[in-house]
């Protein structure tokens, strides 16, 4: 496929293979994009600004509705794409698609909402016969740099707030997963937007993106990544907005009055989808002591009944990580842990790419697979002994993105919901959830600002205040 700069479909002879985690096999390639194409993406990028701020919200919500028709259409070979670029299981590529169709939706729904508010400036001691209200505008040419785990929806998380808001958006998709955001800009071409308005860079992000962060024409930045990559964005962005999605290794704290079936369940659907990686992928489980062995027993068939394999058979259920090195370094971590006195409960093995769901038991909270971020298919299983200690537990870490609990006790759950330091908190069930339209972002060094297209616009945007005298 050819990347889109320029105002157009462009070519370069260095080009980058698109390879199936699963085997290894071509898919496409993707241009190599230079310096040159980064400064052709911006000045046509200030030009898509100009025009989209000129547009009618009611004509970026015809855009944006007639996209997630065209979306709604080829939802199968979207669906594929996503599979055979990311690894994951066709069941959840189509569910992806799917999702980022939805997030358009809500996207264009929220261009007709973009209102201000008004202010009786008589309140203010010196304000009699005053009057103000806030315009909200679009801040101008917003980068979206994008990662390779949900290469189609995270996308539309970015560009479809984005537009909607009246922006020009400079996509940069994850080397990795290009070809799912190249499908997705045919079509948000296709259905009407300018193609001033959104360019598409492939290519490595440590050769084409401190240009892009750094360039004083971006004035708003939006990034789902790793925390070291999100820190290195912020020092080199400089005075700019900017949102940043990263990581996390969230628990999952299972109570003595726990539904042990249901809580294993949502740990096994939690702790292996997209074969763990996912940045809210349940990682650390701490179980109260009584219950640990009993929990122990009911995770256990479960997590081995998760086959893996071809990620396009429908039978799998738990297809390659994107890299063999990503799959070695899980195996690695897991035989540390066990090494330093964890068990190993069932899985471990490895095959290229892909990595046998796994549970790790008896895990200290100091041990590497259980203090950072694992982004693997595998969940470490600690005791605790009293809700204290599982918050203590739960906040001890850097990162702040999910976290959950199992109780029946009300008490018990407001006391978590309070005092665990997440910015998402569920209670029964894992901490993989997410509906499109809720507000989504992390603590801590998990991140800041939050996602969902309407508070995703509201970062996306700035506000004037005007006063009539």
């Amino acid at each position: 496929m050819k990347m889109h700069i320029g105002g157009a479909w462009v070519d370069r002879d260095d080009r980058i293979e698109v390879r199936n985690p699963f085997d290894g096999t071509v898919i496409d390639t993707v241009p190599r994009a230079s310096a040159d194409d980064v400064e052709t993406a911006l000045a046509t990028a200030v030009e898509g600004a100009r025009l989209m701020a000129q547009m009618s919200a009611y004509r970026r919500y015809q855009i944006l509705h007639r996209a997630s028709e065209l979306m709604t259409e080829r939802n199968e070979d979207l669906g594929r794409t996503i599979t055979l670029e990311e690894g994951k299981i066709i069941a959840e590529g189509r569910t992806e698609a799917a999702r980022a169709t939805e997030t358009i939706v809500l996207s264009a729904e929220e261009a007709k909402r973009l209102t201000g508010e008004t202010f009786g400036l008589d309140a203010a001691g010196h304000g009699a016969g005053k009057f103000g209200f806030t315009l909200r505008v679009p801040c101008g040419v917003v980068v979206a740099i994008t990662p390779f785990n949900f290469p189609m929806n995270l996308v539309c998380h970015k560009v479809g707030p984005a537009l909607a808001a009246g922006n020009a958006v400079i996509l940069k998709p994850a080397t990795d997963t290009p070809l799912s955001a190249l499908k997705l800009t045919e079509i948000l071409l296709e259905a009407g937007v300018p193609p001033q308005a959104l360019q598409v860079l492939t290519g490595s992000g440590g050769a084409i993106g401190d240009r892009l962060c750094a360039d004083p024409r971006v004035r708003k930045i939006s990034f789902t990544g790793s925390r070291d990559v999100g820190e290195h964005i912020v020092r080199t962005a400089g005075l700019k907005r900017v949102t940043m999605e990263l990581g996390s290794n969230s628990p999952l704290v299972v109570m003595a009055d726990a539904d042990i079936e249901k809580a294993a369940t949502a740990t096994a659907a939690g702790g292996y989808a997209n074969a763990g990686q996912v940045c809210i992928s349940t990682q650390r489980v701490l179980v109260a002591a009584p219950v640990y062995d009993d929990f122990i027993a009911a995770l256990k068939p479960k997590v081995e009944a998760l086959t893996t394999g071809n990620p396009m058979d429908e039978t799998v259920k738990v297809g390659p990580m994107i890299r063999v090195e990503d799959a070695t370094r899980v195996g690695q971590w897991i035989a540390d842990a066990v090494a330093q006195g964890a068990r190993l409960v069932t899985g471990g093995q490895r095959q290229g790419a892909l990595h046998a769901p796994t549970i790790v038991a008896d895990v200290a909270p100091g041990m590497r697979i259980s203090c950072d971020e694992l982004f693997g298919p595998a969940v470490a299983l600690t005791r605790f002994s009293a809700l204290d200690e599982a918050i203590a537990l739960a906040n001890s870490t850097n990162y702040g993105l999910s976290a959950a609990l199992f109780t029946r006790d009300l008490d018990a759950a407001m006391r978590f919901a309070q005092q665990v330091d997440s910015g998402n908190i569920h209670i029964n069930w894992s901490t993989v959830w997410r509906a499109d339209m809720m507000p989504y972002g992390g603590l801590k060094e998990s991140g800041m600002g939050k996602e969902g297209p309407k508070y995703a616009i509201q970062e996306m945007t700035e506000l004037k205040l005007v006063i009539v005298h």
